[in-house]
């Protein structure tokens, strides 16, 4: 998770975009703004933005085809739908996407700064930490960048969002559904395979033994949690 708390807004309307902006500048947020779907794809690429408020009624790509591109790069990013389309079916088909959020136009800002404060805190409790260290193990939320007994460990985006994940809950149990709704979206829950690929492929990469990982660990029945203290050992 990034050091200070990131938020990219997706809007064409310049005007309301940028009474977003400053209004969470003021709270503190750091905030860029783009206007396009293909715009925003890049920008998370690069950026990796904390939460993302996303318009759906954008000028070259759908904002649902932009939920769905951003859930199938495994992307941890959270997304508040801030759209005029206001029926139910809208906002079904948005979270059935992958969104975690939606308001619709005209909103009240202090809705959205709260609900802003609500995906934050789901973030977990390494908003402000920047770099956590764990024994051996060093994941860096800022650079993305993840360093076993001091070498930097290449991750793919879906490994690093799995840790970052599992990290960001500290310490807490989180069950299979809910890491494949967070980091594969909701689509996948049926996808358990893909877990335990991921999982694996994980433990390879950061654990001194896979086979008794210390960081990683199973919680028979339930799903799994990442223990801080690498002088856990456990399957």
């Amino acid at each position: 998770m990034n050091a200070q708390p990131r938020v990219l807004i997706v809007e064409d309307e310049t005007e309301l975009a940028r009474m977003v902006r400053l209004n969470l500048q003021r709270q503190g947020y750091v905030v860029d703004q783009v206007t396009t779907g293909e715009s925003a794809l890049s920008t998370l690429t690069t950026w990796h933005p904390d939460v993302m408020v996303l318009d759906l009624g954008l000028p070259d790509i759908d904002g649902l085809e932009v939920i769905g591109k951003v859930r199938a790069q495994g992307a941890t990013t959270r997304i508040i739908v801030l759209s005029a389309r206001g029926q139910h079916h809208d906002k079904i088909d948005a979270l059935d996407a992958g969104a975690d959020d939606y308001l619709t136009k005209p909103f009240n800002m202090g809705e959205l700064l709260a609900r802003l404060r609500v995906a934050f805190r789901h973030l977990g409790p390494l908003l402000n930490a920047g770099v956590g260290v764990f024994g051996a193990l060093t994941v860096d939320f800022s650079s993305c960048e993840v360093r076993v007994a001091g070498q930097v460990t290449k991750l793919t985006r879906t490994e690093w969002a799995l840790l970052r994940t599992l990290v960001a809950a500290g310490n807490r149990v989180l069950s299979r559904e809910q890491l494949l709704r967070s980091v594969w979206g909701p689509l996948c829950l049926d996808e358990e395979h893909y877990l335990h690929v991921y999982i694996a492929s994980l433990r390879k990469k950061i654990e001194p033994d896979p086979r008794t990982p210390r960081y990683i660990i199973t919680v028979p029945g339930i799903g799994y949690r990442f223990s801080g203290d690498p002088s856990h050992e456990g399957r």
